[in-house]
C-alpha cells in the first residue's frame, strides 16, 4: 500500500480507467492484439512499478512522458535499469509525439518488436537510443 493507502492493484486500476488522452489514443492501436497481432497490457505491474503498455511476449515497454519526467531523469533512470536488468526493453516518447508524429511513433514500436526477434541475446533488453526524450 502506498500513503494514501492504495495497493498495487487500485493503483493500476485506476490508471487504466483514468488515462491520460495521450494514452487513450495510442492504447486505440495497440489493443486488442491490433498491432501485429501482439498483445499489450496498459499499466502492467512488473516489481514496483507499472508499465504504460508491454507486451511481456517480446518484452518491449513503452512509455509515455509528459512534462515532469522533466524534472524526475533520475528517477526514470533507475526505473528503466530495473526492467531492462529483467529483460525488458525501454522506449520512450513524449506526450506530444504521441498526439503530433503517431505513425513515427507507432513505427518506432514496431522497430523494437522486430527488433527484439532478431537482436543477439547480449543485446536484448538494452535501452536502445532514448526515443523522444
Amino acid at each position: 500500500m502506498n500513503s494514501d493507502g492504495e495497493t498495487p492493484r487500485d493503483r493500476a486500476r485506476r490508471l487504466r480507467v483514468q488515462p491520460t488522452k495521450e494514452e487513450a489514443e495510442l492504447w486505440k492501436h495497440l489493443r486488442a492484439e491490433r498491432f501485429g497481432g501482439l498483445k499489450f497490457r496498459r499499466q502492467h505491474r512488473i516489481g514496483p512499478y507499472f508499465a504504460d503498455f508491454c507486451c511481456v511476449k517480446r518484452r518491449p515497454i513503452v512509455e509515455l512522458d509528459g512534462d515532469h519526467h522533466a524534472e524526475q531523469k533520475k528517477l526514470d533512470a533507475a526505473r528503466a535499469a530495473y526492467l531492462i536488468e529483467r529483460g525488458y526493453r525501454v522506449i520512450r516518447f513524449w506526450n506530444e509525439q504521441v498526439m503530433g508524429e503517431l505513425d513515427d511513433v507507432l513505427e518506432a514500436i514496431y522497430a523494437a518488436l522486430t527488433d527484439s526477434l532478431s537482436a543477439p541475446p547480449g543485446r536484448r533488453g538494452d535501452n536502445g537510443p532514448s526515443l523522444g526524450a
